[in-house]
């Protein structure tokens, strides 16, 4: 009985006019907080345009994002759908730019050159100077060592190609030489696609079998990836690696594989290799010649003279030296008949008598 006596009340509310009248309000009152959603987020949108957006730029992003909105509820979409759909497009645009922006962050007019990283590394390699400079002049055999290396190819005494993979891909550039001295430093120069890099080498001798090796690099990266691996500093992990796998390379050889021993000045070839090595050569003997020379060969001569410039082989009898111990009366003949006998103390006094 009570059951039916709700639902004959149910049926008389819901088919009321009252009823209707209701529920036409409050689908009114939907649709008005549904387009104050739609106008809220248009102009929060519009808000964060003028904070996020780079200066010259226009208001093209987010007109394009309404109208994408606006196209939503052409097609019969709620208005929520609508503003999600102009929020995304906007959002998107806007990490686009930035993302963007953050890449092109130290150019200048468009045209200038992106920020660059200084790589500064150094290691100590238990070989003399020469073996250590000697290695490191072979550029062909990075590619035996160095990781990532493909391959090395010389064109001439100043140049060569390089290719190394990174991650999934290969970068090839082209290096030049433009500062060696044997023994002491070697610069150089990089130009590829995606990066430039201005780097030197130095030798500091330790001690007979240690040698300090100094590598200083200038990188400018080119492109999404490298400017990433900038962000991250992995072209000095890089640096770091090669230069321990060059010290295990050489001090289990514990001599280089060959050397170039020329000069270059500003690019250009100042001392031909084949010259440097004869030079050296020459020095070297000149070093050894003095260095074996016997103090026997050289015998001061003996000076056969006395003080008065006579022969010491001829002597003359008259003039034999005397014995500082003797006396020259005890040298007198007592038989001489030409010396007159020395005068006698017992004669003298008997003549005084």
């Amino acid at each position: 009985m009570a059951e039916s006596t709700f639902s004959k009340i149910k049926d008389e509310v819901t088919k009321s006019a009252a009823a209707d009248q209701l529920k036409e309000e409050l689908q009114h009152y939907l649709q008005a907080r549904a387009e104050h959603a739609v106008t809220s987020l248009g102009r929060k949108l519009g808000e964060s345009v003028g904070k996020l957006a780079e200066p010259g730029q226009g208001a093209g992003g987010l007109v394009s994002s309404l109208a994408k909105g606006g196209k939503a509820l052409g097609e019969g979409k709620s208005p929520q759908q609508a503003a999600l759909t102009a929020g995304a497009s906007h959002l998107k645009d806007t990490v686009k730019d930035k993302v963007k922006s953050l890449f092109d962050k130290g150019r200048k007019g468009g045209g200038g050159k992106s920020k660059s990283v200084t790589i500064v590394e150094d290691i100590d390699v238990g070989v003399p100077v020469r073996e250590a400079y000697d290695q490191w002049t072979q550029f062909q055999e990075f590619s035996t060592f160095a990781k990532g290396v493909v391959s090395v190819e010389k064109s001439d005494d100043t140049s060569s190609n390089w290719k190394v993979k990174v991650a999934k891909s290969t970068r090839s550039w082209r290096a030049n030489v433009t500062e060696q001295v044997p023994d002491e430093r070697i610069s150089w120069t990089t130009e590829g696609a995606k990066g430039t890099v201005k780097g030197v080498v130095t030798f500091h001798r330790l001690t007979d079998n240690l040698t300090r090796v100094l590598l200083v690099l200038e990188y400018f990266p080119k492109g999404l990836f490298e400017k990433t691996g900038n962000i991250w500093r992995a072209q000095g992990r890089r640096a770091r690696l090669d230069l321990k796998l060059y010290r295990k390379f050489i001090m289990l050889r514990g001599e280089a594989t060959d050397g170039w021993r020329g000069e270059i000045q500003d690019g250009e070839v100042v001392v031909e290799h084949d010259d440097a090595v004869t030079a050296e050569e020459e020095d070297r003997e000149d070093t050894e010649g003095d260095d074996d020379g016997d103090e026997d060969d050289f015998e001061e001569p003996v000076d056969e003279h006395d003080d008065h410039g006579e022969p010491l082989d001829e002597p003359d009898d008259h003039t034999e030296p005397l014995d500082q111990d003797d006396d020259p009366a005890d040298e007198r003949d007592p038989y001489d008949e030409d010396e007159p006998p020395a005068p006698r103390r017992g004669r003298r006094a008997a003549v005084a008598r």
